[in-house]
């Protein structure tokens, strides 16, 4: 078997840091939805490690579902089109939604979804996301809780992928760039 390291140039957020980064964000989301419905929506494929971990760190009673979209294919940059996948299976008019993504770079594909949600009147939309790259928004939108600013490289790991691959590493790397500039 490859040893998977042997994609990554560098480790931006260890496993450590990502289990701190995931343990503030669930203190967080505790205190600002105490005694709300809250619904988490996770972002398929990317966020469902970062969701996995996040809903263990929010101590309150909560319910969750998926969505799946899609602006990049097999590319390493998006479309700028985004197409939905997979919708969630409830109706959202009585509940706080939280949309739990991996990382949020141009906003794009986090705008479309946010208004899509807000247009099914729910009581609240905001987003949570594990990484963010604000210098790459090419929409004026703003995560309302951030696992950790990261810098414009291609990452790898803690869900995020290359092509399908490379999800499974644990910590955040970055992506040589001798395997995407090919």
């Amino acid at each position: 078997m490859e040893d998977l390291k042997a994609y990554s140039d560098r480790v931006l957020l260890t496993e450590d840091e990502i289990r701190a980064m995931v343990k503030r964000l669930g203190a967080e989301i505790t205190r600002d939805y105490e005694g709300k419905k809250l619904f988490l929506i996770c972002v398929l494929k990317g966020g469902f490690v970062f969701m996995a971990d996040l809903v263990r760190a929010i101590d309150l009673p909560l319910e969750v579902d998926f969505i799946a979209v899609s602006s990049y294919g097999s590319s390493t940059k998006t479309s700028g089109v985004v197409r939905l996948l997979k919708d969630i299976d409830k109706p959202l008019n009585d509940k706080h939604v939280l949309i739990v993504e991996d990382i949020m770079d141009s906003g794009l594909t986090l705008n479309y979804i946010k208004a899509m949600f807000e247009n099914r009147s729910p009581l609240s939309v905001k987003i949570c996301t594990a990484f963010d790259k604000p210098e790459r928004r090419k929409v004026d939108i703003t995560p309302d809780y951030v696992g950790a600013v990261i810098p414009d490289e291609f990452v790898v790991g803690y869900g995020l992928d290359y092509d399908g691959i490379l999800r499974n590493l644990p910590e955040l790397c970055v992506l040589k760039r001798s395997i995407y500039e090919k």
